[in-house]
C-alpha cells in the first residue's frame, strides 16, 4: 500500500481484521513503545486522512477499500460513537426525515446534546449540536438500530410535535 509504513499497514490491518472502525486508543497501545509513538502515529494517519478523530479517545478508521475522499459512514453511527452513545439525541430534519415524516433529506445533522454546541463536518456530514437538558434527552428519545448499530432519535411523536411547530 503506497504512502503507508509497515507499522501503520499493520495496525490498519489488525483493526480492520477485527472489524474495529470505531476504535480508541487504548486498543491500539500494544503497538507501541511509548506515548510519543502512538502520539506521532496518530497523528501522521490523521494528516493522511486514513483515520479521523471523533473525541477526544476514539477515531474512526477510513477503510482500505475506500478510495480516498469518497468513503463515507452513516452519519447516525458517526454522532453515537462521538458521543459514545451518551447525552445525545438526533432531532430536526433528522428524525423527521428518519421515521418517514417528510421526504426532505437533511444537509445538516441536528443532535441535541448537553455536551458541546456549534457546528462541524466529519467525513461527509455536517453536524450541528443545540445545548439542551439530560431529562429533555431521556424524556423525547427512542433508540433504535441501523446495521445492528443502536443510537438515540428523537421519539416519532416528539418529532410530529416539532415538525407541527415548524409550519
Amino acid at each position: 500500500m503506497q504512502g503507508l509504513s509497515k507499522n501503520e499497514i499493520k495496525v490498519i490491518s489488525w483493526l480492520e481484521f477485527n472489524r474495529k472502525y470505531f476504535f480508541e486508543i487504548k486498543e491500539i497501545s500494544h503497538f507501541f513503545r511509548n506515548k510519543a509513538q502512538r502520539y506521532n502515529f496518530i497523528k501522521n494517519l490523521a494528516k493522511k486522512k486514513r483515520i479521523v478523530k471523533l473525541n477526544r479517545t476514539k477515531y474512526y478508521l477510513v477503510p482500505i477499500k475506500a478510495k480516498s475522499g469518497s468513503w463515507a459512514e452513516h452519519p447516525y453511527l458517526i454522532i453515537d460513537e462521538m458521543f459514545n452513545g451518551q447525552n445525545y439525541v438526533i432531532g430536526g430534519w433528522s428524525a423527521a426525515n428518519y421515521w418517514h415524516l417528510t421526504e426532505q433529506v437533511p444537509m445538516v445533522e441536528e443532535v441535541y446534546t448537553t455536551k458541546r454546541r456549534g457546528q462541524t463536518r466529519i467525513l461527509t456530514t455536517s453536524i450541528k449540536f443545540t445545548h439542551t437538558t439530560d431529562k429533555k434527552i431521556k424524556e423525547k428519545s427512542a433508540v433504535q438500530k441501523i446495521q445492528e448499530h443502536p443510537f438515540r432519535v428523537l421519539s416519532k411523536e416528539a418529532s410530529r410535535k416539532w415538525l407541527r411547530s415548524r409550519k
